[in-house]
């Protein structure tokens, strides 16, 4: 992911990268060749303390592996700097509790990387909704089905000690769009899941993986509002990678990604004709090379710019990325203990 923020900042207007802190050789060198020709003036440190000592950064994009965040974060708040952390804020509520704490104190710029936000189909397909073209909004449902895990240094992001397990590592992506499509919190979560086709033959210092490739989730929200995810990690055929629909009293709205389309569905009654009517929404080419995100990255870049320099509004949160991990958490909590989880367990 370090490598994609690269790319989206080589075509983001005024912006360079300076340095790379990695305590990973073989990281700072995958950076380093993205970065082409312009890697051979920039620094490299092996910490973010010791990029922080060295000064002359105007702001950090932390892309470390999530167990790992709150260790690089604190000198970087401490510094003041201006940060944007990808997500999963953190591997526990209490860790991301703490971010946010740090976040207020210190004032700064701080930005929690929620790319599906920015991905323009989806954008346009949130206004929709927020603009009440279907009406009240009553159901909302997301279904991703993919690839599996890519593997990261040291295959980290096979244990849940390391990533927070799935429904937090990858799905807080999932629990920030429902927060922001229902604008309402979430009061209780029902998810089931297991581990039943990737990973099982895999061993790393005599230990097997323990994170979730499939699962559906129910969550609840303040507003009456339920919304559901449906995940599959071994479905890298779908047409589709991401479909999400959301259904008011009035009509049925669908995005669907990479198709980059969004179809409206009104109540026309029963066996009367149909009304359909669709739209393609159209993405800069630049950035949908520039990363895997459906250009989302490129766009988040180009907000999280315009805050640092005082020219926007923070988008997304430290609270907001504290509120998908709870929910993600709480989806695990769940599937542990085959139970229903209520937020307010977390404190919420």
């Amino acid at each position: 992911m370090g490598v994609e923020h690269i790319h989206n900042l080589a075509i983001t207007p005024g912006a360079e990268v300076v340095a790379l802190a990695d305590p990973v050789s073989s990281s700072l060198r995958w950076a380093k060749d993205a970065l082409g020709d312009a890697g051979a003036n920039v620094r490299t440190y092996p910490s973010s303390a010791a990029l922080v000592q060295a000064g002359d950064v105007d702001a950090v994009i932390v892309a470390s592996p999530n167990h790992t965040h709150r260790a690089v974060l604190e000198p970087l708040f401490d510094a003041g700097l201006p940060i944007l952390c990808e997500k999963p804020l953190a591997t526990t509520v209490e860790d991301a509790r703490w971010i946010v704490g740090r976040a207020r104190q210190a004032g700064q710029v701080f930005w929690t990387a929620m790319e599906y936000r920015f991905m323009p189909p989806v954008a346009e397909f949130i206004t929709q909704i927020h603009d009440k073209r279907i009406g009240d909004l009553r159901m909302l449902s997301i279904r991703e089905h993919r690839f599996p895990f890519l593997v990261k240094v040291d295959n980290w992001n096979r244990f849940s000690v390391n990533s927070g397990g799935t429904m937090v590592e990858k799905c807080c992506h999932f629990f920030d769009l429902m927060r922001l499509i229902t604008q309402s919190e979430a009061v209780r979560v029902y998810c089931s899941g297991a581990m039943d086709v990737n990973h099982l033959d895999e061993v790393y210092a005599g230990k097997t993986p323990d994170i979730l490739d499939n699962s559906y989730t129910t969550v609840e929200f303040a507003n009456g509002v339920r919304a559901m995810l449906d995940l599959c990690m071994f479905a890298e055929g779908a047409e589709n990678q991401e479909e999400i629909v959301a259904v008011g009293h009035k009509a049925r709205l669908d995005v669907t990604i990479p198709e980059g389309n969004i179809t409206y569905s009104p109540r026309t009654g029963f066996h009367q004709p149909k009304a359909i009517e669709r739209e393609h929404v159209a993405v800069d080419a630049q950035a949908l090379n520039a990363g895997q995100h459906h250009g989302a990255t490129y766009y988040q870049h180009q907000a999280f710019r315009a805050a640092v320099l005082g020219e926007g509004p923070v988008i997304v949160s430290a609270f907001d990325g504290l509120m998908a991990v709870a929910i993600g958490a709480a989806a695990e909590l769940s599937v542990r203990e085959k139970r229903v989880v209520e937020m307010n367990e977390f404190g919420f």
